[in-house]
Order: C-alpha cells, then structure tokens, then sequence
C-alpha cells in the first residue's frame, strides 16, 4: 500500500468515524479528569473534516494539502484544548508532508512535526499526563523503525504500538498539565484522554493503509 494522497484522505476518513465510534469513552475518560467534552468536541472537528473533503471535487496535489484541510477545519470547529492542538499538530505534518508519497523517514517526519505542533502549543513535556506521552514514544519508535529498514506501513504500526503503550502508562502519571491538574494526585488511575484520543487517531493512519492496528 503506497502512502500517498488517497491514503492521507482515507486516513482522515476513518479517524472520524474511529472518533465517532469512541466518542462516549473519551467523554467518559474526560469527564473522569476534565470537562467531559473531549470526545463531544473532537466528534464535532472530524464530521466537519470529512464534511470539507466531500467537497473537494478533486483530490488535492500532495498529502500536505489533505493535512491543511484537516488542520484548519479543526482548529475552526472543535473548541477546548483540543482544537488547537490537534489543529497545530496537523499542520506542522503538514509543512513537512508537500509530497505526493511517503517514504518512510517521510512518515517520521510527519509524526515528528505532529508532536512539535503539539508541544509548541500546550507547552507539554513527558510525563505530564497529556498526549505527548502518546506521541512522543510514538516518534521514537518511528525513527527506531526507520533507521532499522521498515517500511512506511510498518513504521506506522510501531509509532501506533507505542503511542498504544504511552497512553495506558497516564494511567499511572499525576497530571500537571491542564484542567486534570487540579486534581493533583487524584488524577492517577485515570488515562488521558487525549492520549487515548491520539492512540485513536494513530490507529487510523494504520487502518488507512490496509494494515491491521
């Protein structure tokens, strides 16, 4: 399966309905720690993504502008934390994807680009209970895949295997990032949800390629 730009919309399709599919849960594991809109607010962004990409009558040049449209249509429609970050983490992919197929060190950076988007933005760091300790594995274990001769599929599946690992570890973490900060130590045992959400997310990109997640 090439990576290209029928991927990057496929990929786009099916995080929304994976979203839609767990929206309760994420409300669930949001409304544990949070404000309980995270799955609410991120159904909402990727309906109107997919929205969006049914009105583009033909498929854009390069996977980068897939991931623009993704980004600004999030950033426009999903309020909260979520938005931005998510939104952010999109287009940084983005400015590094202008191609119209991914190699695999290609897919790292694009991985690499989400979570500087997100650590620009939220201002996280590993650790903190936040999705960057989905990301953030998730990048190391592309760039070990890479480097060692994976191919771009499967350099996918080890960055969604350690995003998977990253987000079950919240569950033990303190959060000190966010509105789950003001719990403090009452936080633990509780997994962040947009860990969770980004596990998601991770695991559509590896759905888009035909591969099982």
């Amino acid at each position: 399966m090439t990576l290209d730009v029928a991927w990057a919309q496929r990929w786009a399709r099916e995080s929304a309905a994976a979203i839609a599919a767990a929206k309760d849960e994420l409300v669930e594991l949001d409304r544990q720690i949070g404000d309980g809109d995270h799955g609410e607010n991120l159904n909402r962004g990727f309906q109107a993504v997919v929205l969006k990409l049914d009105l583009i009558p033909d498929a854009p040049p390069l996977i980068g502008d897939v991931l623009k449209t993704v980004a600004t249509t999030l950033m426009s429609s999903v309020g909260g934390a979520s938005g931005p970050l998510y939104g952010t983490a999109f287009l940084r992919a983005a400015k590094v994807s202008g191609l119209a197929e991914l190699d695999a060190h290609a897919v790292v950076a694009l991985l690499e680009g989400a979570l500087e988007g997100i650590t620009a933005r939220g201002k996280a760091q590993v650790g903190e209970k936040t999705m960057v300790d989905a990301w953030s594995p998730a990048v190391d274990a592309a760039v070990l895949a890479a480097d060692a001769g994976a191919s771009p599929e499967d350099v996918l599946v080890a960055a969604e295997s350690a995003a998977a690992a990253g987000a079950e570890a919240t569950i033990a973490l303190v959060a000190t990032k966010g509105r789950a900060s003001y719990l403090g130590e009452r936080s633990i045992g509780h997994k962040d949800p947009g860990a969770a959400s980004s596990v998601i997310l991770l695991q559509a990109a590896v759905r888009a390629c035909g591969a099982p997640a």
